[in-house]
């Protein structure tokens, strides 16, 4: 069963500038993916506020490990890659930030899709980031692309 922790310990061997830059999963259901980062000096710019690929590192796994829930979930075995992101930044990120995928459903339903047609489709996730305050940071868009194995 796939559990924030499994992740966690996946990152290390798997995405190690992920788990060197601390972004780490703290919530995973099948409805929502939350990973967090908090901002030090292994993940800093010049301009005294976490790198922005960092951030995209933390957003991108919040939706890369909410699809893997599914898959698990409905034991498809499939290729998936990401084809394009979105970001924007409104504040600077200091502190621990949060980002979180709520779309859940929308993956559901692409993959019930892909069972459906036996071929590839492509589904666009949000993360949105938020401070300490709950202020938003950052919001993403990834469109992965699935392909049943």
């Amino acid at each position: 069963m796939l559990t924030p922790n499994k992740i966690n310990f996946y990152t290390f061997f798997k995405l190690p500038a992920a788990w060197w830059s601390g972004v780490r999963v703290a919530i995973l259901t099948s409805k929502t993916c939350t990973t967090y980062v908090r901002y030090g000096w292994r993940n800093q710019n010049p301009f005294r506020s976490m790198y922005f690929a960092v951030q995209a590192m933390a957003a991108e796994l919040s939706t890369g490990a909410l699809i893997l829930k599914h898959l698990e979930e409905k034991d498809l075995k499939v290729s998936m890659l990401v084809l394009g992101m979105k970001s924007k930044y409104y504040k600077k990120a200091i502190g621990k930030i949060k980002f979180i995928c709520l779309d859940g459903d929308k993956i559901n339903h692409s993959l019930l899709g892909l069972e459906e047609k036996k071929s590839k489709c492509t589904c666009i996730l949000e993360s949105n980031a938020y401070n300490e305050s709950g202020d938003l940071v950052a919001s993403f868009e990834f469109e992965w692309t699935f392909k049943l194995k």
